[in-house]
C-alpha cells in the first residue's frame, strides 16, 4: 500500500477515534415500519430481490411481537375482511424489550436459520421448537433415584442435544449477521438489531469486523480498502465505547490485515489502543509485533525485541518471549537460534510455542540443539511427559526424510534420551505414515504400540483405513480386520463401512457380505452406507443387476434406503422411465431433496439426451437445495461431456454473471471438451479461471496438448514456461509433462517440426536437458517420415545432453537411416550396435527386409517414372 493511502487511513484513524459512536448517536427514535420499509428499498438496488426480501421479512418477523407474529396470516391466503392490522410499528423500543420477547426471538432465529435439509411443514417446525424449549428447561443432571441407568443415559442424550443446538445457533446467528451485513451494510446491520431490542455482543462486532475486512482484502480498489478498513475501526471504537473488553478475536484479524499491508504507523497506533484497553494482552500483542518487523524485514527491530526480552526480569518476561518465538518459528529466521540461547527454555510455559521451536529445528536440522533441549526439558517435572511429544515435533519436520528415516530417527531419540513413547506420540506416527500413505509401516507401529501396553484406538483404525483407500491398498482390509481382532477392539458401524468399502473396491464381494453379517452378529445394525457402499460396487462393475439385488436386500433387512441411494439408483437410470421411477420413490419416502440427488438426476437426464429436463432440475429443485454452485458444475459438466458444448459454456458464463463460483471441475470439463481448431483464446481464459495449483496444472497439461495437436508454437511455449515457474522443485513432474506432450507428437508425424521446435525451447529457454524419452520419441517420428536430417541432429543431442546410447536408440537410429535411404550411414551404425540378443537380430532382419522392400519399391517406382519422361520425349520427336 502507498504512503499516501497510509497518510489517509491514519486520518481516518484519528478522525475516528474523535468521533466515536457517531453512527449510534445520530440514530434517531423512528418508528420501527419506517426502518425496516427504507432498509428495504435502499437495498433492493444492491443486492438479489430473493436475498433483500428474505432479510427484510426475517427482520420484521423478529420485530413483531408474539401475539402479531401468532396471529399474522400466511401470505398464500386471503386476509379475511375487517382484519386488525398487526401491532404499531411505532410503539418505542423499550415496550419491545423484556423476557417474553427475548424468548420468543431466539425461538424465531433457530426457526429462520435452520438447515436446509430439515425445512418442513410449520406444524412440525413449532412441535420441534417446543420440544427443544423442554430439552433446554430440564436441569443438566437429572433425578437418579429411580431408574438410575435409564435416567443417566437420557440426561447425556439431553447434554448432547443442549450443546448441538448450542453450537448450531451460533453458527447459524453468525450466518445470518453475515447477510445482513452483505445486503444492508455494518451500520445499518447495528442500527436494525438495535431497534428489534436485541443487544448487540462481541460475536456481533467480530462477525461484522471481518467482513469488513474480508472485503478490504478483496478489493483492488485502494479508496475502498480504506473504507472498510475505516468501518472496521469505527466498530472497534464502538465495542471500546461500549464497555466490551477487547480480546484477540477481535484484534487479531485487524492486525494481521495491518501486517499484510506492511502499515507499520497503523500497526502501532492500533496496538497503543488495544494496550490501553486491555493491559492483559501486552504479551500477546509482542507476537504480532514480532511478525510485523519480520514481514517488513526490520532487523534491528527484531534484535531490540530480543535483546529487551533477555534484559527484561518482569513476571511476563516468559509470556512475552513465547510469543516472540512463535512470530520467529513461523518465518524461521536465523534470529530464532540467537534467541533460543539467551532464552531459558525450561521457562516457557506455552506448549504451542515449545512444539513450534521443536518444528523449527526439525526444519533446520539442529541435531545437537533439539538434544540439548530436550534433555533440559525430561528434568523439567511439568514437562518431562511431553518430551516424546517434542521429539515426534523434531523429527517430523525435518526436510528429506523417508518415513522410514523418520521412524529410525523417533526411536533412536527415544533410547538416547532414555524415555518411552506416549500413546499420543505412537499415534502421531501413525497418522504421520497415514498422511504419507505408508500403510504397510502404520500397521506396523500399531503392533509396537500394543505391544509397548497401549490399546488400539477407533480413531487410528480409520485413520488407516482412509489411508488404505487414498494409497489403493485395498487388500490391506483383511489385515487391518485381523489386527482389530487380536487387539480386542470392536468395530462400530462407520468402521465396518469402511471396511466393506475396501472390500468392494478389490471386488471381493463374498468378504464384504461377510463383514455386513459379522455386524449383524456383533448387534451392530446394518445401516444404509454399508448397502450402498456395495451397490456402488456392482455399478462400478457395470453390473446393474446385482445392484438392483442390494435394493432388495435392504427392504428384506428393515434397512431405508438414504439419498444417497436413491442418487446412486438415479444415476445409473438407462432410461428416463427409470429415471423417474426411482424419483417417484424418493418423493414418497418423504426424503429431503439434497444436492447428491439433483446431480443424480442432472447425470441422468443429461445421459438419455434429455437435456432439458436436466436444466429444469435447476430451475425446480436446485434453488431450495444447499450447494447450488455443485449442483450447477455438474450440469455444466454433463452437458459438456454429452456433446452439448455451447450450451455448457452459455451456462458456465450465465453462471459467472450472476456471481456463482463454479467448482473447478467444471473448468477441466469444458477444457477437456472443448478440442476443435481456433478455440485456443477460450482455453486459455478457461485456464486463468483455475487458481487452485492441483487443477491448474491438470487444465495447463490439456491446454498444452491441444497447442500442440493444433501447431500453436508460441502458446505452447508460454504454458511451459509457466509450467516450469509452478513446478520448478519437481523435476520428475516437469519430466512427465514433456514426456506426455512428445509422445502426441510421435502420433501425428505432421508434427514433427512442431517437436523440434519444442525441443529447443526446453533446451535455450528453459534451461532444462531434454530426456531419453523425448529424445527417442523424436527419433521414432523421423522413422515415420523419412527426415534423414533431422534424425542426425536428433541423435546429437543424445550425447549433448549426456545419455549414452542404448539398444533402442541404436534400433531406431539405424531403421530411421534405412527408411531415408542412406544405406552408407546405416550400416555404419550397425557396426556399432550390440547383437547378443536374439531379438535385437530378429528385429534387424525385419527391418532390413522392410526397407529393403520400401527401397526397391522405391526403386522400381523411380525406374518406371524415367522410363516413361524417356517416352514422351522420343514420341515428341517423331
Amino acid at each position: 500500500m502507498s504512503s499516501s493511502s497510509s497518510i489517509k487511513l491514519s486520518a481516518l484513524f484519528r478522525s475516528a477515534v474523535k468521533s466515536a459512536n457517531k453512527v449510534a448517536a445520530s440514530a434517531k427514535d423512528a418508528s420501527l415500519r419506517n426502518v425496516l420499509s427504507s432498509i428495504d428499498s435502499s437495498s433492493a438496488s444492491s443486492s438479489s430481490p430473493s436475498t433483500s426480501s428474505t432479510i427484510t421479512d426475517t427482520l420484521r418477523r423478529l420485530s413483531d411481537g408474539p401475539a402479531a407474529r401468532h396471529s399474522r396470516p400466511d401470505k398464500s391466503s386471503p386476509k379475511p375482511a375487517g382484519s386488525k392490522p398487526v401491532a404499531n410499528a411505532a410503539e418505542p423500543l423499550e415496550a419491545l424489550l423484556g423476557k417474553q420477547l427475548s424468548n420468543e426471538m431466539s425461538n424465531e432465529i433457530s426457526h429462520v436459520l435452520r438447515s436446509d435439509s430439515s425445512i418442513g411443514s410449520p406444524d412440525s417446525e413449532d412441535c420441534n421448537l417446543k420440544s427443544l424449549e423442554e430439552v433446554l428447561s430440564k436441569p443438566l443432571f437429572a433425578d437418579m433415584s429411580q431408574a438410575k441407568a435409564l435416567l443417566h443415559k437420557e440426561a447425556l442424550r439431553e447434554r448432547k442435544q443442549r450443546w448441538i443446538f448450542k453450537n448450531t445457533l451460533v453458527r447459524r446467528y453468525d450466518r445470518l449477521v453475515k447477510m445482513c451485513a452483505q445486503v444492508l451494510g455494518t451500520e445499518a446491520t447495528l442500527q436494525v438489531f438495535g431497534k428489534l431490542g436485541h443487544e448487540t455482543g462481541v460475536k456481533e462486532y467480530n462477525a461484522l469486523m471481518a467482513i469488513c475486512i474480508e472485503k478490504a482484502r478483496g478489493s483492488d480498489d485502494e479508496e475502498v480498502a480504506l473504507e472498510e478498513i475505516h468501518k472496521a475501526f469505527t466498530l472497534f471504537e464502538s465495542m471500546r465505547e461500549q464497555g466490551f473488553r477487547i480480546e484477540e478475536d477481535t484484534y487479531g484479524p485487524f492486525l494481521i490485515y495491518l501486517i499484510d499491508v506492511e502499515m507499520v504507523e497503523e500497526f502501532h497506533f492500533f496496538s497503543r489502543l488495544i494496550k490501553d484497553d486491555n493491559p492483559s494482552s501486552v504479551s500477546r500483542l509482542g507476537y504480532y509485533e514480532m511478525l510485523l518487523y519480520v514481514r517488513t524485514n526490520q532487523e534491528e527491530k527484531i534484535r531490540e525485541l530480543i535483546n529487551h526480552v533477555a534484559c527484561h526480569d518482569g513476571e511476563d518476561k516468559y509470556d512475552l518471549a513465547g510469543n516472540y518465538l512463535l512470530a520467529l518459528c513461523e518465518s524461521d529466521r536465523e534470529e530464532l537460534l540467537h534467541f533460543l540461547q539467551v532464552i531459558d527454555i525450561q521457562n516457557i510455559s506455552s506448549l504451542d510455542c515449545l512444539t513450534s521451536i521443536f518444528t523449527s529445528l526439525g526444519k533446520l536440522k539442529l541435531d545437537v540443539l533439539a538434544e540439548q533441549f530436550l534433555l533440559l526439558l525430561k528434568d523439567h517435572h511439568d514437562r518431562a511427559e511431553h518430551v516424546t511429544k517434542f521429539i515426534f515435533d523434531y523429527v517430523a519436520y525435518m526436510p528429506n526424510l523417508a518415513v522410514e528415516d523418520v521412524i529410525s530417527k523417533f526411536r533412536s531419540l527415544h533410547e538416547k534420551l532414555k524415555v518411552k513413547p506416549s500413546s499420543t506420540s505412537y499415534g502421531s506416527l501413525i497418522n504421520y505414515c497415514c498422511a504419507s500413505l505408508e500403510v504397510k509401516t502404520a500397521l506396523d507401529i500399531v503392533e509396537e504400540m500394543c505391544e509397548a501396553g497401549f490399546s488400539l484406538s477407533i480413531e487410528v483404525v480409520n485413520a488407516i483405513l482412509r489411508a488404505s483407500d487414498e494409497s489403493h491398498d485395498f487388500n490391506l482390509v483383511h489385515q487391518i480386520y485381523s489386527m482389530m481382532h487380536r487387539h480386542n477392539l470392536i468395530p462400530n458401524t462407520d468402521i465396518f463401512r469402511s471396511m466393506i468399502n475396501l472390500s468392494v473396491r478389490m471386488r471381493d464381494f463374498d468378504s464384504a457380505y461377510n463383514m455386513l453379517e459379522d455386524a449383524q452378529r456383533m448387534n451392530l445394525a446394518p445401516t444404509s452406507s454399508m448397502y450402498n457402499a456395495i451397490m456402488v460396487g456392482y455399478y462400478r462393475e457395470k453390473d446393474p443387476h446385482r445392484a438392483l439385488m442390494v435394493l432388495k436386500q435392504m427392504e428384506k433387512a428393515n434397512v431405508r434406503p438414504d439419498c444417497q441411494t436413491y442418487s446412486y439408483l438415479i444415476c445409473n437410470c438407462n432410461t428416463e422411465e427409470d429415471i423417474n421411477k426411482y424419483y417417484k420413490e424418493f418423493k414418497r419416502s418423504g426424503l429431503p431433496v439434497t444436492k447428491h440427488i439433483c446431480m443424480a438426476l442432472i447425470s441422468a437426464y443429461a445421459a438419455c439426451r434429455q437435456f432439458e429436463k436436466a436444466k429444469k432440475v435447476l430451475e425446480e429443485e436446485g434453488v431450495l437445495v444447499k450447494g447450488s454452485n455443485e449442483i450447477k458444475s455438474v450440469l455444466v459438466s454433463a452437458l459438456a461431456s454429452n456433446g452439448q458444448i455451447c450450451d455448457a459454456l452459455e451456462m458456465y458464463e450465465e453462471f459467472k454473471q450472476d456471481g456463482c463460483n463454479l467448482e473447478p471441475k467444471a473448468v477441466i470439463s469444458l477444457i477437456e471438451h472443448l478440442q476443435s481448431d481456433g478455440q485456443l483464446s477460450r482455453l486459455l481464459k478457461l485456464l486463468e479461471e483455475l487458481t487452485d495449483r492441483d487443477f491448474w496444472l491438470d487444465g495447463c497439461y490439456r491446454v498444452l496438448l491441444y497447442s500442440v495437436r493444433f501447431n500453436h508454437l508460441s502458446a505452447a511455449v508460454d504454458l511451459l514456461k509457466q509450467l516450469k515457474d509452478r513446478i520448478s522443485n519437481d523435476e520428475m513432474a516437469m519430466e512427465a509433462v514433456f514426456d506426455e506432450v512428445f509422445f502426441s507428437i510421435a502420433e501425428e508425424t505432421t508434427l514433427l517440426q512442431m517437436g523440434f521446435d519444442l525441443l529447443q525451447v526446453i533446451k535455450n529457454d528453459l534451461g532444462l536437458a531434454p530426456s531419453r524419452k523425448v529424445l527417442d520419441v523424436l527419433l521414432s517420428a523421423c522413422v515415420s517420415t523419412k527426415d534423414m536430417d533431422k534424425s542426425i541432429l536428433i541423435w546429437k543431442e543424445y550425447q549433448a545432453a549426456d545419455l549414452p546410447y542404448n539398444i533402442l536408440s541404436f534400433l531406431r537410429m539405424y531403421q530411421a537411416l534405412l527408411a531415408s535411404g542412406d544405406l552408407k550411414s546405416a550400416r555404419i551404425v550397425l557396426s556399432k550396435m550390440p547383437k547378443d540378443d536374439p531379438h535385437v537380430r530378429l528385429i534387424i532382419q525385419e527391418s532390413q527386409m522392410v526397407y529393403a522392400k520400401m527401397a526397391s519399391e522405391k526403386k522400381t517406382e523411380k525406374n518406371r517414372k524415367t522410363k516413361g519422361r524417356k517416352l514422351k520425349k522420343s514420341k515428341a520427336k517423331k
